[in-house]
């Protein structure tokens, strides 16, 4: 593992595609994420993995409340987005980047852990099949784990931002 310190960010590498360095798309997402918390002057360390042909990239801080503001839900998925472009634009290659701030991503895990047992729990009352609210292809994909993990069976139905998980008995 390598640290850089720049200020008050620290950006760990923890994998690295070959001697060099790791992937340019984990070196422009570093940098960017670093751009920002350092304009908001906010301290951070960036942990990045790359599993399966994907960048993760989590920022984490001493103290969680310093990230308070960054780690909402749908500024994660704003500034996710922002980041892919970036990266875009620099790689000319599409990313699929996932980036976690303060503990984010697992915190909406419980919350879509906590959605699929409420759908099954419909199920079991007799319900034919449930439907989740429209959510991004990772998110499903937690989902489609998470149903498969209790024995179910899952399908994601709709076209674009109206793509949804609807959740049925095997």
């Amino acid at each position: 593992m390598t640290d850089v310190t720049d200020g008050e960010t620290t950006v760990e590498i923890e994998s690295l595609e070959d001697d060099e360095g790791f992937s340019p798309e984990g070196d422009v997402a570093a940098d960017y994420v670093e751009g920002l918390l350092d304009a908001m002057k906010l301290p951070g360390d960036l942990i990045i993995d790359e599993t399966g042909g994907r960048i993760y990239l989590s920022v984490t801080a001493p103290d969680a409340s310093q990230l308070r503001v960054l780690s909402k839900p749908e500024t994660v998925a704003a500034l996710q987005e922002l980041t892919r472009i970036a990266v875009q634009t620099r790689t000319g290659e599409f990313s699929r980047l996932i980036l976690d701030i303060g503990g984010s991503r697992d915190a909406r895990a419980e919350e879509l852990r906590a959605l699929v047992q409420t759908a099954i729990e419909r199920i079991e009352a007799g319900a034919a099949t449930a439907a989740l609210p429209p959510m991004s292809s990772y998110e499903r994909k937690i989902v489609h784990d998470l149903v498969a993990e209790q024995g179910y069976a899952s399908e994601s139905e709709g076209e674009g931002r109206d793509r949804h998980t609807v959740i049925s008995r095997r």
